[in-house]
């Protein structure tokens, strides 16, 4: 398989981001991009945390029901969660129904409420210089890195669940804290960060 593949729009993209245009749409317009936001950084977290063991499309195209079933990923909202919403969370087939996965968003969403300087702070402080230049092979990105490491481990020591190094490092790089589009891939680190 090449790393990087021309899509019909003449335009090339790491191969992943080439696979179906759901994932053409979320490697052009979201992964990579700088986010911030406390919120926005608990659903990326949360997302991440369910697609352990699965595809991440089928997390990217349950998106939107679970933005329905968790209020949106507001931190305090979810917080609030009791055993009424884990079972009507159970409940819904538009997400991934996972007992373990559902009672860690909810727990995680009160481990970050009790972060002093808030989620985005804490996660952000995590993140590695900028490397000089970008990956030239989909086997030079890693899995796991120093930081990702450390950042779980910052993370289990606060509370939080079902975020381990691999886990940490995607979230790495969903959101920006890493750039692993490879060399050659049209997508351009943005100008300014997203704030979601």
């Amino acid at each position: 398989m090449t790393d990087l593949l021309i899509g019909a729009d003449g335009l090339a993209r790491c191969a992943w981001g080439a696979s179906t245009p759901d994932y053409a749409a979320y490697h052009d317009e979201e992964w990579g991009r700088v986010l911030h936001g406390d919120d926005a950084l608990y659903e990326r977290l949360t997302l991440e945390a369910f697609q352990s063991g699965l595809s991440w499309l089928t997390i990217l195209r349950k998106r939107k029901a679970f933005r329905a079933a968790f209020d949106g990923f507001r931190i305090e909202t979810i917080a609030g969660y009791g055993e009424a919403d884990v079972a009507r969370l159970l409940a819904d087939a538009g997400i991934v129904r996972n007992r373990a996965k559902i009672e860690a968003a909810i727990t995680n969403a009160r481990a970050a409420l009790d972060v002093p300087d808030g989620l985005a702070a804490l996660l952000w402080s995590h993140a590695p210089a900028p490397r000089a230049q970008r990956p030239i092979s989909l086997d030079s990105v890693p899995a796991v890195t120093p930081e990702s490491t450390a950042l779980a481990k910052t993370l289990k020591k606060r509370g939080f669940r079902f975020v381990g190094p691999t886990t940490a490092y995607a979230l790495m790089q969903a959101t920006g804290m890493v750039d692993d589009h490879l060399a050659g891939c049209h997508v351009k680190p943005p100008a300014t960060a997203v704030m979601g």
